[in-house]
């Protein structure tokens, strides 16, 4: 019996023996009087288990018979079994004339093995322990969104922390993740602190080359390039869970970056860039941990600052032609003649695209003059633009059609070409400028 019954029992057995009236016991079990009575009717003939109902532990009217159960499982199991029972019951009534509701064939899936629910489903990542050592490895990760909120437009955050302590290393805003944006943050990074032994990333393309079959390039990104160049380790996660640390650090800064931003009323990268290092060591003194081994992994960056300019840069090797031109970003450049570069026709040559836009072409470490024929800039057609970098290339296209439908109204007189005659300056050296008589040629 359940506990409803016990308790009708019990209020029936003081209604019987004098101890409850009838109106009472009504209240009680939340029914009416008239029931009270044909309770108390049963209660007396057969006791208290005439009080349960008839149907219980009986099938309902309303359930369908245990071979359309069947049939309907085996369909699934032989031919749908990566359906979902959503997709599976509309298969059902198409194909098969079978009417079952969505969560009664949900139930028996999940009954017979065949359908597991969300939270079976949701997988369990084994926490990573942090790293001993302070510069052992750093995660990177870039957070786009509305940093300075509708002052601003939308920019990204490149973030850089520490996984033995969760100290922020290195904070930059930037329009969109790519790769001199992280040439620009990295060099920040190296001169403040040094090299670390290991960055830990997420599977951009700008840490790693996602088409292994991939025909050009050898296999390594720019930003890979430059890491291997500083022989610093670049280790890319699996998953975001396992970059957790700069993930969480992502959100908090979602919440306390911005609010401070709006605080000081910064509405553009360059101020933020500005108000950013004074943030840091505010946050570090809050959230940094000591790390478990007191040494510290950075190696010093004994690099001049012109070769460590040369190593983050876009540099590529290009082709030139008999008559001396190559191409690049949708540029054509031709190269100066001289003693060096006549020998070049067939040979390849190195290009150094710096993130300040100078552009140098070298052989064999020297610097060659060359002029540019620049053609159309603009985005291409069917152009592969990630996610992450989609805003900034739509404020780019944007940009670039405004200048474009830009028209100039000429005047009547531009069109008519007309010259405004000078002011004429009278002084003591003037010659007035006598017109001469149109010869007439007289005949008899």
């Amino acid at each position: 019996m359940s506990e409803r019954d016990v308790r009708r029992v019990e209020v029936l057995a003081e209604v019987l023996s004098g101890r409850r009236t009838v109106a009472s016991a009504a209240i009680v079990l939340a029914v009416g009087v008239r029931q009270i009575h044909r309770l108390l009717i049963r209660f007396r003939e057969d006791g208290g288990g005439a009080l349960i109902h008839k149907s219980r532990g009986q099938p309902s009217n309303h359930s369908l018979s245990p071979g359309i159960r069947e049939y309907a499982l085996e369909l699934v199991r032989t031919k749908y079994a990566d359906f979902g029972p959503t997709l599976a019951i509309e298969v059902l009534h198409d194909k098969h004339a079978i009417r079952v509701g969505r969560e009664t064939l949900r139930t028996w899936m999940i009954e017979d093995g065949l359908w597991l629910s969300r939270k079976q489903r949701k997988s369990f990542h084994q926490p990573r322990l942090r790293r001993e050592s302070y510069g052992e490895l750093i995660q990177i990760d870039g957070s786009d969104h509305r940093w300075f909120e509708d002052r601003g437009d939308p920019c990204t955050l490149l973030v850089f922390i520490e996984d033995a302590t969760s100290k922020l290393m290195q904070l930059r805003f930037v329009p969109s993740e790519s790769t001199n944006s992280y040439f620009e943050a990295l060099q920040g990074y190296l001169e403040a602190h040094g090299c670390p032994v290991a960055f830990y990333s997420d599977k951009h393309t700008v840490f790693r080359v996602n088409r292994p079959d991939a025909k050009g390039g050898s296999g390594m990104t720019q930003f890979g390039r430059a890491l291997a160049e500083l022989n610093i380790e670049i280790l890319c996660a699996n998953s975001s869970q396992a970059k957790g640390r700069v993930e969480r650090a992502n959100r908090t800064l979602q919440d306390r970056l911005v609010k401070e931003l709006r605080l000081k009323n910064i509405c553009e990268i360059e101020a933020g860039n500005a108000f950013l290092p004074g943030f840091l060591q505010r946050f570090n003194e809050r959230f940094a941990l000591v790390a478990a081994k007191p040494e510290n992994l950075h190696r010093p960056l004994n690099i001049k600052a012109s070769r460590l300019n040369d190593i983050l840069c876009h540099r590529e090797q290009r082709h030139v032609s008999e008559q001396l031109t190559m191409s690049y970003d949708r540029k054509q450049i031709i190269l100066e003649r001289n003693e060096v570069s006549e020998g070049l026709g067939g040979k390849y040559v190195d290009l150094y695209d710096f993130p300040d836009g100078r552009l140098e072409v070298r052989w064999k470490g020297c610097s060659l003059p060359y002029r540019v024929f620049s053609k159309d800039q603009r985005v291409s057609h069917t152009a592969i633009v990630e996610n992450k970098c989609l805003g900034h290339a739509l404020a780019f296209v944007k940009a670039q059609q405004d200048r474009k439908l830009e028209t100039k109204v000429m005047t009547n007189s531009e069109k008519s070409g007309y010259k405004k005659t000078p002011r004429r300056v009278y002084g003591p050296a003037f010659e007035p400028k006598t017109r001469l008589a149109t010869a007439v040629e007289m005949t008899v």
